[in-house]
C-alpha cells in the first residue's frame, strides 16, 4: 500500500490534518508547538483508493536542540519511505524562514510534494495562501483541517499522485507471516534460518536490514503424502541507515512494523530471552490484536540463557502471560534462530494459527455452546430487565466475527463478553486468534 507522509514545522496543524483524513481523534492536538512527539500511522480511503498516512513531529531545520534534531532526522527517514509528501504550512503566519528551510529540503525529494496551506477557514485566508506558490512546488491547496473545507479537491490530487498499485493475484492465498519486534531480536536471523538461505543482511548491529523482505518458502506439511505448503515470510527488520538518535531507530522500526501488520495474516513477535517481554513488545502485540491478526510470541536466543532448569521456560512464560493481560490466548515458543532450536516449530505454530483464523463454527454447535454458557452464568440484568441472548452466528472468518442477538444488547458488559469469549475458546480453540463478539438487537 502506498505511503503518504505529513511534514512541516511545528504548530501548523499536521496532527489536525491527520485526524481529519483518517477520521480519527488519535493524534494529540494542542495550541503549543511541538506537542506531537510520537508519530502516528493511519489509513485513508478516498474514491476507492486506500493509502497509509504517517504523521510526523514538527520539523525544525538547523536547530541544535536535541529534540528538534531528532524530529528532523525522523522526518528524513520518513521521506525515505513515503510515496507522496504533504508539506503543511500555516495561512495565518504566511511563509516563514523555517518553511523556506523545509522547502529547500523537500525540493531535493524524488517524490511528489503537495503543499497544504492549512487554516484557510475564510475566503481571505484562501486568497492569502497564494503566497505559498513561492515555495517552488507544482501543487498547493488551501484548506481547513478543522472543518474540512477544501479537502475534497486536495484528496483527489493526493490519489492522483500515488503510484499505481501492483496487480494482485486473487488466487494467491498463501499465508503471510510477519516477523515483528524490537531491533536486534533476531527477526532476520529467524527468516534466514527458515528460508535456508541468506536473503537479508544479518549482523550484530541493530537495524541493518535495508528493506523489508518478502520471501516465499515451500514448507513441509504434516503428512508424508501432503504437498508442501507455500508460505510468504515477511522480514520487517530495521533501518535504511544507522540513525544517530535512538528515537529514530524506534520510529523507523515502528513505521515498518505498522505496514507489515496491515499486510500480514499472522504476526510473530520476537522477544529477546535475556530481556523478556518489555512494554514496547506488549504495545506492538496489542496493536496486532486490534488489527485482528493471528498472534505468536517467540522467545528468541533461548540458547543464551544459562543454568536453565526444568521450570525455567514455564516460569518465563508465566511472567510473559502476566504482562500480556487479556492476550493470554497467544501461543509462546522458546527458540533460537542462531542454533535452529525449534525454529521450524515457530512456522508450524504460525500456520496453525493461520488455519484457526479461517475456522468456521457450525451454527448449531455454536448455539449449543452459547446456551450452556448462559445457563451456567446468566448475563447481569440491565435496568432491572433480564438480558436474554437468543441466538448466535459466526458472520465472518479471517478474522472470526460472532454475532449475538439479544433483547438488550447494550446491557452485555465487557466482563460478560470476556466470559463468552472464553467459552468459545474452550469449545472451539482459536489459539492465537483475536475474536470479535458483536451484540445486536433481536
Amino acid at each position: 500500500m502506498a505511503l503518504v507522509a505529513i511534514v512541516g514545522r511545528p504548530n501548523v496543524g499536521k496532527s489536525t490534518l491527520f485526524n481529519r483524513l483518517t477520521e480519527e481523534r488519535r493524534a494529540i492536538v494542542d495550541d503549543q508547538p511541538g506537542v506531537t512527539r510520537d508519530r502516528l500511522f493511519g489509513e485513508v480511503e478516498w474514491t476507492g483508493r486506500t493509502f497509509d498516512l504517517v504523521d510526523t513531529g514538527g520539523l525544525v531545520p538547523r536547530s541544535a536542540e536535541r529534540f528538534d534534531a531528532a524530529i528532523r532526522e525522523q522526518v528524513v527517514l520518513t521521506l525515505g519511505e513515503a510515496d507522496v509528501i504533504l508539506f503543511v504550512v500555516d495561512t495565518l503566519t504566511g511563509t516563514t524562514e523555517p518553511d523556506q528551510e523545509v522547502a529547500k529540503m523537500l525540493r531535493r525529494a524524488e517524490q511528489p510534494v503537495i503543499v497544504v496551506a492549512n487554516k484557510a477557514d475564510t475566503e481571505g485566508r484562501k486568497n492569502d495562501a497564494a503566497e505559498f506558490w513561492g515555495l517552488g512546488f507544482d501543487q498547493m491547496f488551501p484548506l481547513s483541517s478543522v472543518n474540512g473545507t477544501g479537502t475534497g479537491d486536495f484528496l483527489d490530487a493526493v490519489v492522483a499522485a500515488l503510484p499505481d498499485e501492483p496487480e494482485r493475484d486473487e488466487s494467491d492465498d498463501a499465508p503471510r507471516i510477519a516477523f515483528i519486534g524490537r531491533p536486534n531480536v533476531g527477526k532476520s536471523s529467524l527468516a534466514n534460518r527458515l528460508l535456508g538461505q541468506t536473503r537479508s543482511i544479518v549482523t550484530e548491529i541493530a537495524g541493518t536490514t535495508r528493506d523489508s523482505v518478502d520471501a516465499r518458502v515451500a514448507w513441509p506439511s504434516g503428512g508424508e503424502d501432503e504437498e508442501p505448503r507455500e508460505v510468504v515470510l515477511v522480514d520487517t527488520a530495521g533501518l535504511r541507515k544507522k540513525a544517530k538518535v535512538k528515537e529514530n531507530v524506534e520510529f523507523y522500526s515502528t513505521l515498518r512494523t505498522q505496514r507489515a501488520l496491515q499486510a500480514c495474516d499472522v504476526a510473530v513477535l520476537l522477544v529477546d530471552a535475556e530481556q523478556g517481554l518489555e512494554g514496547q513488545d506488549a504495545r506492538v502485540l496489542r496493536e496486532a490484536a486490534a488489527l485482528r491478526k493471528g498472534l505468536v510470541i517467540v522467545v528468541n536466543k533461548w540458547d543464551l540463557i544459562e543454568d536453565k532448569e526444568t521450570n525455567t521456560a514455564r516460569d518465563m512464560e508465566r511472567g510473559i502471560r502476566e504482562k500480556m493481560g487479556l492476550l493470554d490466548y497467544v501461543p509462546v515458543v522458546f527458540a533460537s534462530a542462531e542454533t535452529g532450536q525449534r525454529a521450524g516449530r515457530v512456522l508450524d505454530i504460525a500456520l496453525r494459527v493461520f488455519d484457526e483464523r479461517r475456522k468456521r463454527v457450525p451454527t448449531a454447535r455454536l448455539n449449543e455452546v452459547v446456551e450452556k454458557a448462559v445457563q451456567r452464568q446468566s448475563p447481569p440484568s440491565y435496568r432491572n430487565n433480564y438480558v436474554r441472548i437468543k441466538y448466535a452466528s459466526q458472520i465472518r472468518t479471517e478474522p472470526p466475527v460472532f454475532a449475538f442477538f439479544a433483547n438488550h444488547p447494550q446491557g452485555v458488559k465487557e466482563s460478560y463478553r470476556r466470559y463468552l469469549e472464553n467459552q468459545l475458546r474452550a469449545a472451539f480453540g482459536f489459539e492465537g486468534v483475536p475474536l470479535t463478539l458483536s451484540f445486536k438487537q433481536k
